[in-house]
């Protein structure tokens, strides 16, 4: 999927006017808001996804999370206290767990226009076909910490989900673990969300920069 920005209409037909709940700290958001948030380690992870996925389900929301694979029956366990019908809302597709290795990393290699079209599928279908009023989606991205071709593209990604958040009524939230990326990347991380997470709060970034001035100087290494 190609998404290049002047083919994209901001507050499409597609969204909604209605605030949903993030999960953690009474937090609202509107669809269309694409976020980062930071934490140390598994358990700081977990303390972000599991409430945030959970709140999802509960209000009859499409889940898809991203994560190691090696992590998802972790996950499921941890979230099973919070969702009374766990297994139903696995089986039923209203959560998927996909493996980073076979979506972002599919084939051994990061492709940006493979993964847009992947997202393209799976939030466009559940929206669309399958009826549900929101997609919250959350990606663990220690996937570009690989070593595989096309992972330096990792920022210029980032800023071109900005170009797709506003497609489809969703939620997308990027987890970074602060003990495992270097302080360079975390500073493009910032500059590529116009929100983030931090502690009980959601604030609007001040360094976030708009994602065509954001290429423009990626590409020229500015």
């Amino acid at each position: 999927m190609s998404i290049p920005s002047s083919e994209v209409r901001v507050g499409g037909p597609a969204m909604l006017s209605k605030l949903t709940e993030l999960g953690i700290g009474g937090i609202v958001l509107a669809p269309g808001d694409h976020i980062c948030a930071f934490y140390h380690g598994a358990a700081g992870r977990d303390e972000l996804l599991i409430p945030y996925v959970a709140e999802g389900l509960r209000t009859g929301e499409k889940c898809l999370c991203f994560v190691d694979v090696a992590d998802r029956e972790q996950m499921l366990e941890h979230l099973r206290p919070h969702v009374a019908e766990l297994d139903t809302c696995v089986t039923s597709e209203q959560l998927h767990v996909f493996d980073f290795q076979h979506t972002y990393l599919r084939d051994g290699r990061f492709s940006q226009e493979e993964m847009f079209h992947f997202l393209e599928q799976h939030v466009g279908a559940a929206v669309r076909d399958e009826g549900f009023p929101l997609a919250r989606a959350a990606g663990e991205m220690t996937w570009a910490l690989e070593t595989c071709p096309g992972v330096e593209q990792l920022c210029a990604y980032e800023a071109k989900i900005n170009l797709f958040a506003p497609l489809y009524p969703q939620i997308l939230l990027c987890l970074y673990d602060l003990e495992r990326f270097t302080g360079d990347v975390i500073v493009d991380v910032l500059k590529t969300h116009p929100k983030v997470l931090i502690g009980n709060m959601v604030i609007e970034n001040p360094f976030y920069v708009a994602p065509d001035e954001f290429l423009a100087r990626y590409r020229t290494g500015g």
